[in-house]
């Protein structure tokens, strides 16, 4: 699955965004198209980023093009502007997209959390403008929770994107129809990914009941098989979210662990971050008030 940077993803169909596209790629310094991104439609500043950036990425030129919107991004928050607020989350989804593209997803999480806790400070928004950057984020973070293997977690926010699309396609069936195409297509996908790892796990569980029956027996060399198998169960509970469940996991490989080494390895400190990461996320949750 590709990021929202996908010409599939919206189609460019407005004659006027056109225009402005043209003018803005002709002349244009990175200070003039600051200039001229704050002054636009916001659905123009939509296409803008896009088309300049794709076609950038396009000329192997991904390294300079997330410059430039690094750049963009940092003048932005200077300015501080109500004004401009629309501008400046276009800009932080069209960062997030390029890192996907260039398959930095740890950093463009981070982005992709800021532009959407933006987007929610004015949930009761219903313009295009507003519908199509939600729809924008929400489609990117799913895509960037099914590389972590966060599978439930990108289904809801895709099942999210395709609502917000279906409502666009009514205002503007050119230029989204091919948008809720995508977004219904990388849903299935999604879905089937769930699936397969909820699967996975029931056979992960399993093995772990084996081994754990060979430990009982004394059959040492299954010892490790264990520690292994349970560590994966912990890892794959962790990426559905289960974090208590990890944790239980977790613990109990650490268990079996400093039985058979008698020093601190490299694979028990692996086991205690992942345990430390579970318990701060379980805290996060309950703190959140979600059970």
């Amino acid at each position: 699955m590709k990021s929202t940077l996908d010409p599939l993803f919206i189609t460019v169909s407005n004659s006027h965004s056109l225009n402005q596209l043209e003018a803005f790629k002709a002349g244009s310094s990175i200070f003039a198209l600051r200039h001229g991104l704050a002054n636009a439609p916001l659905l123009t500043v939509i296409d803008t980023l896009r088309v300049v950036t794709t076609q950038m990425i396009s000329e192997n030129n991904i390294s300079k093009a997330l410059a430039h919107l690094q750049w963009l991004d940092t003048m932005f928050t200077r300015l501080d502007n109500d004004n401009v607020a629309d501008v400046h989350i276009a800009i932080k989804l069209t960062r997030v997209a390029a890192l996907i593209e260039d398959e930095k997803v740890n950093v463009a999480m981070g982005i992709a959390a800021d532009a959407l806790s933006m987007l929610v400070q004015n949930s009761r928004r219903k313009d295009e403008g507003y519908m199509s950057l939600l729809a924008i984020s929400l489609y990117d973070l799913a895509l960037i929770h099914c590389e972590t293997k966060e599978y439930k977690q990108a289904e809801r926010e895709i099942l999210k994107s395709v609502k917000l699309l279906e409502r666009l396609v009514k205002i503007n069936p050119e230029r989204y129809s091919t948008a809720q195409l995508t977004a219904l297509n990388a849903s299935t996908s999604i879905y089937r990914s769930r699936v397969d790892q909820a699967n996975l796990l029931a056979t992960y569980e399993v093995e772990t009941s084996t081994y754990l029956a060979e430990v009982n027996n004394g059959i040492v060399e299954a010892t490790t098989r264990l520690i292994t198998s349970l560590q994966t169960v912990g890892d794959t509970l962790s990426q559905m979210n289960r974090y208590r469940e990890a944790i239980h996991f977790y613990t109990r490989a650490l268990k079996y662990l400093t039985r058979i080494e008698g020093e601190f390895t490299l694979q028990q400190l692996r086991l205690s971050i992942a345990l430390g990461e579970a318990l701060v996320q379980t805290k996060n949750t309950r703190d959140k008030g979600v059970h």
